[in-house]
């Protein structure tokens, strides 16, 4: 009897050292713990290289002045009222046709990921229209809407409206029909079948195309404002070009960086926190 005690207690050690051993494999094919503020190491190293080039003299400072002279210039443009007025004018346009294209994208998208009407109806026509470069739209939109702020809003909201259509119709698309057959089965309403199974499962779908609507907010915004703007950070890289002002140019688009950086990880930590219930690679 002891024999046998012993030979299980072996045999469930071996066990267990052969499990540990799988765990430890498996737990090496993954990236490992996250580090810390790990997305701002890449720009850290770029503003790095360039103070470096700047102050060992490889760079001209007439094309590329150094990151101590734009840090100066953006503070003389904040001391005399520019910059506060241009970063909220910019702010105020490029929230108007998110939030426009946001609503028109997923409520596109909803209506032709459920309804094979609504995909007949819908599904070519916003095909078409990303096929158009949207920028090009920019001379009609003029012609229809005026030269002022509505059609700049219109224009972003086009930007941001296709990302979030097609990666949402997408998701929709995608939902495993077992999971439908087992709605069926469980007697599960439209209602509930829509919010218990369609949107959990079209959600991480949702969340990329919105990454790429904010950023795409933020492009066509850049050049948005470049066309009869009285403000906005655009019109103040236009008028800087006039002047041949490299370092208000690169304010300019550092705080155009920095913004499509935030509002980025802003929608990466609601998207963490929404789909809390997913165990990925990345999580």
């Amino acid at each position: 009897m002891a024999g046998s005690a012993g030979a299980v207690e072996a045999l469930d050690g071996a066990e267990g050292s052969l499990a540990a051993r799988r765990t430890r494999r498996r737990r090496g094919l993954a990236p490992g713990k996250r580090l810390p503020a790990s997305r701002l190491t890449g720009p850290a190293l770029v503003v790095v290289v360039w103070a470096v080039a700047s102050a060992a003299g490889q760079l001209d400072p007439g094309a590329i002045p150094a990151p101590w002279t734009v840090l100066r210039t953006s503070g003389q443009l904040w001391s005399d009222g520019t910059l506060p007025t241009d970063i909220l004018t910019s702010l105020q346009r490029a929230g108007s046709g998110f939030a426009l294209g946001l609503t028109a994208g997923v409520a596109l998208a909803l209506t032709a990921g459920l309804s094979r009407i609504g995909e007949a109806l819908i599904d070519g026509t916003v095909q078409l229209n990303r096929a158009i470069p949207t920028l090009g739209l920019i001379p009609l939109f003029i012609l229809w809407l005026g030269i002022g702020e509505t059609f700049k809003i219109a224009i972003i909201a086009i930007v941001v409206y296709i990302p979030i259509y097609l990666n949402l119709y997408s998701a929709l698309s995608g939902i495993d029909h077992r999971f439908v057959e087992l709605a069926e089965v469980q007697g599960l309403s439209k209602l509930r079948f829509i919010r218990e199974i369609v949107i959990p499962g079209a959600l991480p779908g949702f969340f990329v195309g919105l990454r790429l609507g904010v950023t795409g907010s933020w492009l066509g915004l850049v050049v948005l404002e470049q066309i009869n703007a009285t403000s906005g950070l655009g019109y103040m890289m236009f008028q800087a070009q006039n002047y041949g002002r490299t370092d208000v140019i690169l304010v300019g688009l550092l705080i155009y960086g920095i913004f499509g950086l935030v509002s980025d990880s802003a929608v990466r930590l609601i998207e963490r926190r929404v789909l809390s219930w997913r165990r990925t690679l990345n999580s």
